[in-house]
């Protein structure tokens, strides 16, 4: 009798992906994140399942219109910047263009938009070995979006940079996303990238994931052991903010004589302002919807009586 000795490496992964989110997928070395992204391409093909795309499942693609799907469809930047050495700025960040054969004129102006759109402008002829790190990252960023690709997938595209630069990138990627609005599957191990960039996380360990929330909820709902390891660290008081912790607003009553303060505010401001004004709740605020919720003295309180809440994390 012959014994399947593999080991699996994702398993049971169930989630969905909104219009317009990023959707972080972060565990340790070895917990599947990297093999889960490079199946949702199918870099690798999965052994069951379905991985579906506008409700079209792309694993039952043939080959040569899973390259048509690759070409128009998705982005892709992984942690090797993996530029054409041979080739300039203007000349990789054309490059998928070309493969598309899209004309030399269009193919120019579009690589130009997107290296303005990354900051590169004056570089253009640059040589890959004549950037820095962060700068050879944004040409990257620059080529795979220089398709306009409906999903992006970016594989720890910022572990090998240095803290500051690697601050910096995450800081213009947030800038691109509000501008762009992309669909974007997002790989990283770096927990406190993970909360700056997330509008959801799936955390994995072995494979499984084993929570996928919103990044308050993780930090402040942990599904395991597991999970409230990572959270361990974190300086809540900076992480979180007043839409955190707020609560609806009442029934009866209502918010309308609360002083406002915005939705976005840090808890550690927010507990000064509560200094400050001499008030037990204050309306929080949102320039989209106006009053979503009302934030409570000892609500923040509660949040920095937990150990490490105003720690700065490693």
């Amino acid at each position: 009798m012959r014994v399947d000795k593999r080991i699996p490496a994702v398993v049971n992964a169930d989630f969905d992906v909104s219009e317009g989110e990023i959707f972080v997928i972060m565990g340790l070395s070895g917990s599947g994140k990297s093999t889960l992204v490079r199946c949702l391409s199918r870099l690798i093909e999965p052994d069951s399942g379905e991985v579906l795309l506008d409700g079209d499942d792309i694993l039952k693609k043939s080959p040569r219109d899973l390259v048509q799907l690759r070409r128009h469809k998705m982005g892709m930047v992984f942690q090797d910047f993996g530029l054409l050495p041979h080739l300039s700025v203007l000349e990789n960040v054309a490059f998928p263009l070309k493969v598309q054969g899209v004309a030399e004129t269009a193919r120019r102006r579009r690589a130009l938009e997107m290296i303005a759109l990354v900051g590169l402008e004056g570089r253009e002829s640059a040589s890959p070995r004549e950037l820095s790190g962060g700068q050879q990252q944004r040409v990257g960023i620059a080529r795979s979006l220089a398709v306009e690709p409906d999903i992006w997938f970016l594989d720890e595209p910022f572990s090998a940079l240095d803290p500051l630069i690697r601050r910096q990138m995450q800081d213009e990627f947030l800038r691109l996303q509000r501008m762009l609005n992309k669909t974007i599957v997002f790989i990283t191990h770096d927990f406190m990238e993970a909360l700056k960039l997330a509008d959801r996380i799936a955390i994995m360990k072995d494979g499984e994931i084993v929570q996928i929330a919103s990044p308050s909820e993780i930090v402040l709902n942990p599904a395991s052991a597991y999970v409230a390891d990572f959270a361990s660290e974190v300086p809540l008081a900076r992480v979180l903010t007043a839409a955190d912790v707020m609560a609806p607003v009442p029934v009866t009553g209502g918010a309308g004589d609360l002083e406002k303060v915005p939705a976005t505010m840090p808890l550690e401001e927010l507990a000064a302002e509560f200094l400050r004004r001499g008030v037990p709740r204050l309306a929080v605020m949102s320039p989209e919807t106006g009053c979503v919720g009302v934030v409570a003295s000892d609500a923040v309180a509660q949040v920095f009586a937990r150990p490490g809440a105003g720690r700065e994390s490693a």
